[in-house]
Protein backbone atom coordinates (compact mmCIF):
# COMPACT_ATOMS: atom_id res chain seq x y z
CA UNK A 1 0.00 0.00 0.00
CA UNK A 2 2.90 2.21 1.01
CA UNK A 3 4.34 1.87 -2.59
CA UNK A 4 1.13 2.35 -4.55
CA UNK A 5 0.73 5.32 -2.64
CA UNK A 6 3.92 7.11 -3.41
CA UNK A 7 3.68 5.67 -7.06
CA UNK A 8 -0.08 7.53 -7.21
CA UNK A 9 1.29 10.57 -5.16
CA UNK A 10 1.76 13.57 -7.68
CA UNK A 11 5.16 14.63 -6.22
CA UNK A 12 6.51 11.04 -6.75
CA UNK A 13 6.93 11.78 -10.35
CA UNK A 14 9.89 14.25 -11.44
CA UNK A 15 9.14 13.94 -15.61
CA UNK A 16 5.49 14.97 -14.72
CA UNK A 17 6.59 17.82 -12.64
CA UNK A 18 9.29 18.97 -15.50
CA UNK A 19 6.31 18.41 -18.40
CA UNK A 20 7.82 15.38 -20.00
CA UNK A 21 5.83 12.71 -21.36
CA UNK A 22 4.99 10.14 -18.64
CA UNK A 23 5.68 6.41 -18.97
CA UNK A 24 3.12 3.96 -18.95
CA UNK A 25 3.47 0.22 -17.99
CA UNK A 26 1.81 -1.07 -20.76
CA UNK A 27 4.33 0.67 -22.83
CA UNK A 28 7.42 -0.64 -21.32
CA UNK A 29 6.65 -4.27 -21.77
CA UNK A 30 5.85 -7.42 -19.97
CA UNK A 31 9.49 -7.90 -18.44
CA UNK A 32 9.50 -4.54 -16.63
CA UNK A 33 5.94 -5.05 -15.49
CA UNK A 34 6.28 -8.56 -14.21
CA UNK A 35 9.81 -7.81 -12.78
CA UNK A 36 9.06 -4.64 -10.86
CA UNK A 37 6.89 -5.69 -7.81
CA UNK A 38 9.11 -9.04 -7.03
CA UNK A 39 12.40 -6.60 -7.30
CA UNK A 40 11.03 -3.84 -5.07
CA UNK A 41 9.92 -6.00 -2.20
CA UNK A 42 12.77 -7.75 -2.46
CA UNK A 43 15.16 -4.41 -1.85
CA UNK A 44 12.56 -3.17 0.48
CA UNK A 45 13.46 -6.22 2.70
CA UNK A 46 17.10 -5.71 2.05
CA UNK A 47 17.06 -1.82 2.34
CA UNK A 48 14.79 -0.77 5.25
CA UNK A 49 17.85 -2.23 7.63
CA UNK A 50 20.70 -0.96 6.25
CA UNK A 51 18.65 2.63 5.97
CA UNK A 52 18.17 2.15 9.77
CA UNK A 53 21.45 1.22 10.73
CA UNK A 54 22.59 4.50 8.66
CA UNK A 55 20.08 6.44 10.45
CA UNK A 56 21.93 5.30 13.98
CA UNK A 57 25.19 5.77 12.74
CA UNK A 58 24.50 8.90 11.49
CA UNK A 59 23.09 10.58 14.82
CA UNK A 60 25.78 8.72 16.59
CA UNK A 61 28.20 10.36 14.71
CA UNK A 62 26.37 13.81 15.41
CA UNK A 63 26.76 12.89 19.31
CA UNK A 64 29.89 12.26 19.20
CA UNK A 65 31.22 15.19 17.00
CA UNK A 66 29.17 17.64 18.95
CA UNK A 67 30.23 15.88 22.79
CA UNK A 68 33.83 14.44 22.22
CA UNK A 69 36.03 15.54 19.13
CA UNK A 70 34.94 19.22 18.98
CA UNK A 71 35.40 20.13 22.74
CA UNK A 72 38.70 17.43 22.06
CA UNK A 73 39.64 19.27 19.49
CA UNK A 74 39.47 22.80 20.70
CA UNK A 75 41.76 20.97 24.28
CA UNK A 76 44.22 19.66 21.57
CA UNK A 77 44.17 23.19 19.55
CA UNK A 78 44.85 24.96 22.82
CA UNK A 79 47.43 22.81 24.00
CA UNK A 80 49.44 22.98 20.31
CA UNK A 81 48.91 26.88 20.54
CA UNK A 82 50.70 26.89 24.18
CA UNK A 83 53.21 24.10 23.36
CA UNK A 84 54.48 25.16 20.03
CA UNK A 85 52.69 28.41 18.24
CA UNK A 86 53.91 30.40 21.62
CA UNK A 87 56.80 29.71 22.23
CA UNK A 88 57.87 29.85 18.53
CA UNK A 89 56.12 33.38 18.23
CA UNK A 90 58.27 34.46 21.43
CA UNK A 91 61.27 33.38 20.17
CA UNK A 92 60.75 34.96 16.59
CA UNK A 93 59.75 38.54 18.54
CA UNK A 94 62.28 38.70 21.59
CA UNK A 95 65.01 36.31 19.86
CA UNK A 96 65.53 35.96 16.24
CA UNK A 97 64.23 39.32 15.05
CA UNK A 98 66.39 41.75 17.69
CA UNK A 99 69.38 39.39 16.72
CA UNK A 100 68.58 39.13 12.57
CA UNK A 101 68.08 43.34 13.31
CA UNK A 102 71.77 43.35 15.43
CA UNK A 103 73.49 41.54 12.36
CA UNK A 104 72.06 43.77 10.16
CA UNK A 105 73.11 47.03 11.72
CA UNK A 106 76.46 45.04 12.38
CA UNK A 107 76.72 43.92 8.70
CA UNK A 108 76.00 47.41 7.59
CA UNK A 109 79.05 48.37 9.95
CA UNK A 110 81.74 46.26 9.03
CA UNK A 111 80.63 44.94 4.68
CA UNK A 112 78.49 48.21 3.61
CA UNK A 113 79.81 51.30 4.62
CA UNK A 114 83.46 50.08 3.92
CA UNK A 115 82.15 48.14 0.32
CA UNK A 116 80.64 51.97 -0.99
CA UNK A 117 83.60 53.34 0.22
CA UNK A 118 85.91 51.56 -1.85
CA UNK A 119 83.57 51.81 -4.77
CA UNK A 120 83.17 55.54 -4.49
CA UNK A 121 87.12 56.19 -3.68
CA UNK A 122 88.98 53.34 -5.47
CA UNK A 123 86.60 51.58 -8.25
CA UNK A 124 85.22 54.48 -9.45
CA UNK A 125 88.39 56.78 -10.19
CA UNK A 126 90.44 53.18 -11.44
CA UNK A 127 86.51 52.43 -13.85
CA UNK A 128 87.69 55.31 -14.91
CA UNK A 129 91.07 55.33 -16.47
CA UNK A 130 91.13 52.26 -17.01
CA UNK A 131 87.71 53.80 -19.63
CA UNK A 132 89.63 56.07 -20.66
CA UNK A 133 92.78 53.65 -22.10
CA UNK A 134 90.38 50.97 -23.27
CA UNK A 135 88.66 54.03 -25.41
CA UNK A 136 92.03 54.68 -26.74
CA UNK A 137 93.19 51.12 -27.65
CA UNK A 138 89.91 50.90 -28.97
CA UNK A 139 90.07 53.53 -31.41
CA UNK A 140 93.54 51.93 -32.66
CA UNK A 141 92.41 48.60 -33.05
CA UNK A 142 89.59 50.02 -35.28
CA UNK A 143 91.76 51.75 -37.37
CA UNK A 144 93.98 48.80 -38.41
CA UNK A 145 90.93 46.93 -38.29
CA UNK A 146 89.44 48.56 -41.10
CA UNK A 147 92.45 48.81 -42.81
CA UNK A 148 92.95 44.98 -43.05
CA UNK A 149 89.07 44.74 -43.98
CA UNK A 150 89.72 46.46 -47.12
CA UNK A 151 92.70 44.51 -48.22
CA UNK A 152 91.11 40.99 -47.38
CA UNK A 153 87.81 41.80 -49.53
CA UNK A 154 89.85 42.67 -52.33
CA UNK A 155 91.66 39.65 -51.93
CA UNK A 156 88.30 37.57 -51.36
CA UNK A 157 86.58 39.29 -54.67
CA UNK A 158 89.53 39.12 -56.81
CA UNK A 159 91.07 35.47 -55.48
CA UNK A 160 87.45 33.47 -54.81
CA UNK A 161 83.84 35.71 -56.32
CA UNK A 162 85.45 36.00 -59.76
CA UNK A 163 86.28 32.38 -60.45
CA UNK A 164 83.38 31.35 -58.56
CA UNK A 165 81.43 33.02 -60.70
CA UNK A 166 83.27 31.63 -63.57
CA UNK A 167 82.53 27.95 -62.67
CA UNK A 168 78.93 28.52 -62.35
CA UNK A 169 78.21 30.71 -65.72
CA UNK A 170 80.25 27.88 -67.60
CA UNK A 171 80.43 24.52 -66.03
CA UNK A 172 77.95 24.31 -63.33
CA UNK A 173 75.14 25.66 -65.33
CA UNK A 174 75.46 23.56 -68.33
CA UNK A 175 75.98 20.27 -65.96
CA UNK A 176 72.94 20.66 -64.26
CA UNK A 177 70.57 21.73 -67.15
CA UNK A 178 71.97 17.55 -68.20
CA UNK A 179 71.00 16.43 -64.83
CA UNK A 180 67.92 17.82 -65.26
CA UNK A 181 66.94 16.33 -68.29
CA UNK A 182 68.29 13.19 -67.31
CA UNK A 183 65.70 13.43 -64.10
CA UNK A 184 62.87 14.11 -66.30
CA UNK A 185 63.32 11.50 -67.90
CA UNK A 186 63.30 8.89 -64.87
CA UNK A 187 61.11 10.46 -63.48
CA UNK A 188 58.37 9.91 -66.66
CA UNK A 189 59.45 5.73 -66.27
CA UNK A 190 58.90 5.62 -62.19
CA UNK A 191 55.49 7.04 -63.22
CA UNK A 192 54.86 4.49 -65.41
CA UNK A 193 56.23 1.88 -62.59
CA UNK A 194 54.03 3.36 -59.67
CA UNK A 195 50.75 3.33 -62.06
CA UNK A 196 51.38 -0.30 -62.20
CA UNK A 197 51.95 -1.09 -58.73
CA UNK A 198 49.24 1.40 -57.93
CA UNK A 199 46.60 -0.70 -60.15
CA UNK A 200 48.01 -4.38 -58.58
CA UNK A 201 47.94 -2.89 -54.51
CA UNK A 202 44.05 -1.90 -55.50
CA UNK A 203 43.45 -5.26 -56.75
CA UNK A 204 45.07 -6.80 -53.67
CA UNK A 205 42.99 -4.24 -51.11
CA UNK A 206 39.29 -4.90 -52.77
CA UNK A 207 40.02 -8.96 -52.73
CA UNK A 208 41.35 -8.18 -48.99
CA UNK A 209 38.34 -5.92 -48.35
CA UNK A 210 35.56 -8.84 -49.68
CA UNK A 211 37.66 -11.04 -47.68
CA UNK A 212 37.37 -9.32 -44.25
CA UNK A 213 33.59 -8.42 -44.68
CA UNK A 214 32.83 -11.72 -45.10
CA UNK A 215 34.54 -13.41 -42.69
CA UNK A 216 34.80 -10.48 -39.94
CA UNK A 217 31.90 -7.75 -40.14
CA UNK A 218 29.24 -9.44 -41.32
CA UNK A 219 29.13 -12.42 -38.22
CA UNK A 220 29.90 -9.19 -35.53
CA UNK A 221 27.01 -7.24 -37.21
CA UNK A 222 25.12 -9.86 -36.93
CA UNK A 223 26.44 -10.92 -33.52
CA UNK A 224 25.36 -7.44 -32.39
CA UNK A 225 22.13 -7.10 -34.42
CA UNK A 226 20.33 -10.35 -33.23
CA UNK A 227 22.13 -11.13 -29.75
CA UNK A 228 24.23 -8.53 -27.69
CA UNK A 229 21.46 -5.77 -28.39
CA UNK A 230 18.65 -7.53 -26.94
CA UNK A 231 20.41 -9.40 -24.30
CA UNK A 232 21.57 -5.35 -23.29
CA UNK A 233 18.01 -4.19 -23.69
CA UNK A 234 16.74 -6.46 -21.16
CA UNK A 235 19.80 -6.35 -18.84
CA UNK A 236 19.15 -2.02 -19.20
CA UNK A 237 15.37 -2.75 -18.38
CA UNK A 238 16.55 -4.91 -15.20
CA UNK A 239 18.95 -2.43 -14.30
CA UNK A 240 16.61 0.59 -14.30
CA UNK A 241 14.21 -1.48 -12.46
CA UNK A 242 16.56 -1.89 -9.74
CA UNK A 243 17.79 1.30 -9.48
CA UNK A 244 14.07 2.80 -9.13
CA UNK A 245 13.77 0.28 -6.78
CA UNK A 246 16.45 1.08 -4.55
CA UNK A 247 15.12 4.89 -4.52
CA UNK A 248 11.80 3.92 -3.82
CA UNK A 249 13.01 1.31 -0.76
CA UNK A 250 15.37 3.93 0.49
CA UNK A 251 12.76 6.58 0.79
CA UNK A 252 10.70 4.21 2.48
CA UNK A 253 13.15 3.16 4.43
CA UNK A 254 13.74 6.53 5.75
CA UNK A 255 10.18 6.96 6.70
CA UNK A 256 10.28 3.75 8.88
CA UNK A 257 13.61 5.13 10.46
CA UNK A 258 12.17 7.98 11.05
CA UNK A 259 9.16 6.83 12.83
CA UNK A 260 11.03 4.57 14.78
CA UNK A 261 13.38 7.22 16.17
CA UNK A 262 10.48 9.53 16.74
CA UNK A 263 8.82 6.80 18.75
CA UNK A 264 12.93 5.81 20.84
CA UNK A 265 12.80 9.54 20.85
CA UNK A 266 9.55 10.08 22.99
CA UNK A 267 9.97 7.06 24.86
CA UNK A 268 13.37 8.59 26.07
CA UNK A 269 12.03 11.63 26.75
CA UNK A 270 8.97 10.15 28.82
CA UNK A 271 11.12 7.43 31.00
CA UNK A 272 14.69 9.88 31.45
CA UNK A 273 14.23 13.91 29.81
CA UNK A 274 10.81 14.39 31.91
CA UNK A 275 11.94 12.74 35.16
CA UNK A 276 15.14 14.59 35.06
CA UNK A 277 13.90 17.46 34.00
CA UNK A 278 11.24 17.43 37.31
CA UNK A 279 13.54 16.63 39.65
CA UNK A 280 16.13 19.97 38.10
CA UNK A 281 13.32 22.21 38.38
CA UNK A 282 11.61 21.16 41.70
CA UNK A 283 14.63 19.53 44.08
CA UNK A 284 18.05 20.90 42.36
CA UNK A 285 16.77 24.69 41.56
CA UNK A 286 15.65 25.56 45.18
CA UNK A 287 18.40 23.61 46.49
CA UNK A 288 20.40 25.54 44.45
CA UNK A 289 18.68 28.74 45.21
CA UNK A 290 18.97 27.67 49.32
CA UNK A 291 22.52 27.01 48.95
CA UNK A 292 23.03 30.17 47.50
CA UNK A 293 21.44 32.15 49.52
CA UNK A 294 22.50 30.86 53.20
CA UNK A 295 26.15 29.83 51.77
CA UNK A 296 27.39 31.38 48.94
CA UNK A 297 26.33 34.77 49.08
CA UNK A 298 27.43 35.29 52.99
CA UNK A 299 30.93 33.28 51.85
CA UNK A 300 31.32 35.99 49.08
CA UNK A 301 30.44 39.30 50.96
CA UNK A 302 32.64 38.00 53.47
CA UNK A 303 35.52 37.79 51.06
CA UNK A 304 34.45 41.01 49.40
CA UNK A 305 34.90 42.98 52.56
CA UNK A 306 38.45 41.03 53.41
CA UNK A 307 39.42 42.22 50.75
CA UNK A 308 38.53 45.95 51.02
CA UNK A 309 40.00 45.46 54.37
CA UNK A 310 43.22 44.28 52.53
CA UNK A 311 43.46 46.99 50.18
CA UNK A 312 43.05 49.43 52.29
CA UNK A 313 45.51 48.36 54.76
CA UNK A 314 47.93 48.29 51.55
CA UNK A 315 46.94 51.84 50.65
CA UNK A 316 47.57 52.98 53.94
CA UNK A 317 51.28 50.73 54.64
CA UNK A 318 52.00 52.31 50.62
CA UNK A 319 51.04 56.14 51.50
CA UNK A 320 52.83 55.39 54.85
CA UNK A 321 56.31 54.59 52.48
CA UNK A 322 55.99 57.55 50.50
CA UNK A 323 55.62 59.67 53.21
CA UNK A 324 59.00 58.08 54.85
CA UNK A 325 60.56 58.24 51.33
CA UNK A 326 60.15 62.00 51.10
CA UNK A 327 61.22 62.80 54.78
CA UNK A 328 64.73 60.66 53.78
CA UNK A 329 64.87 62.43 50.68
CA UNK A 330 64.19 66.02 52.50
CA UNK A 331 67.22 65.09 55.17
CA UNK A 332 68.93 64.10 52.23
CA UNK A 333 68.82 67.11 50.00
CA UNK A 334 66.79 69.23 51.88
CA UNK A 335 64.09 71.37 50.35
CA UNK A 336 62.97 71.69 46.83
CA UNK A 337 63.52 74.91 45.12
CA UNK A 338 60.53 76.50 44.42
CA UNK A 339 59.86 77.34 40.79
CA UNK A 340 59.62 80.90 39.99
CA UNK A 341 56.66 81.51 37.37
CA UNK A 342 57.67 82.50 33.94
CA UNK A 343 57.04 85.92 32.79
CA UNK A 344 54.36 86.15 30.34
CA UNK A 345 54.72 88.92 27.52
CA UNK A 346 51.06 88.87 26.52
CA UNK A 347 48.32 90.60 28.87
CA UNK A 348 46.17 88.69 31.49
CA UNK A 349 42.91 88.21 31.17
CA UNK A 350 42.14 90.98 33.02
CA UNK A 351 44.16 93.46 30.77
CA UNK A 352 42.69 92.84 27.39
CA UNK A 353 43.06 94.56 24.50
CA UNK A 354 40.77 97.27 23.14
CA UNK A 355 39.86 99.57 20.96
CA UNK A 356 40.85 102.44 23.19
CA UNK A 357 43.98 101.43 24.83
CA UNK A 358 47.30 99.38 23.70
CA UNK A 359 50.17 97.98 25.11
CA UNK A 360 53.26 99.09 22.26
CA UNK A 361 55.69 101.63 23.55
CA UNK A 362 54.53 104.47 20.70
CA UNK A 363 50.69 104.62 21.64
CA UNK A 364 51.08 103.97 25.37
CA UNK A 365 49.97 106.74 27.50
Amino acid sequence: MCMVDLEKAPGANPQAEQGEPVRRSDAEGCLAVAIRIPVRIVVLVLVVPVRMVWDVLVVAGRFARDTVLRPVGRALGWLARAVFVWPLVAAWRYVVVPLAKGLGRLGHVLLVLPAVWVYRWVLTPVGHALAWCGRGVGAVFAAVGRGLYTGLAWLARYLVAVPAGWLYAWVLTPVGHALAWCGRGLLWCGRGVARGVGLAVTGVGVVLYWIVRVLLVLPALALWRWVLAPVGRVLAVVGREVWDALGHAWRIAGYVSRAVGRFLGTLFRWIVADPARWVYRSVLTPVGHAVRDTVVRPLAEAGRSAGRAARQALASAWLSVRQARADVRRMLFGEPAEQRPAVRREPSAAETRTLGSSTTALTKD
